[in-house]
């Protein structure tokens, strides 16, 4: 048995500066941006809500998911089962493409434990 809900919403941006980009959207969405590193910037954390990140890339610019999870391999089968594929292992994450041609990531716990609000699967 495993848990797992969704925690991010990713902005990639194509070779570009991620503070550079993050100033948009910080002022787009109402959130300070945080922290920069190295390809990364975070905007202001929210309860309740999704984190948001931007981070530069080398493919086209487009904004994905992240499905947080306390079991990654069991969250990624439970999700291939369902039609999804796996694209590419990243550190301790999974890119995963639906069948539907979106893609996001399936990572580990982002904030402590996750909440009673976390779905359970078997």
């Amino acid at each position: 048995m495993h848990r797992s809900r969704l925690c991010e919403i990713g902005i990639d941006c194509q070779n570009a500066d991620p503070a550079e980009a993050a100033k948009f959207w910080s002022a787009a969405l109402g959130r300070k941006v945080t922290e920069t590193q190295g390809k990364y910037a975070l905007l202001e954390d929210r309860a309740n809500q999704p984190l948001v990140f931007v981070q530069s890339v080398s493919h086209p610019s487009r904004m994905h998911i992240d499905i947080e999870t306390d079991d990654v391999e069991a969250e990624v089968a439970r999700l291939e089962a369902l039609g999804a594929k796996r694209v590419e292992k990243i550190s301790t994450w999974w890119v995963l493409e639906a069948p539907t041609g979106q893609r996001f990531c399936v990572v580990t716990v982002q904030r402590g434990q996750l909440p009673d609000d976390a779905t359970t699967w078997p």
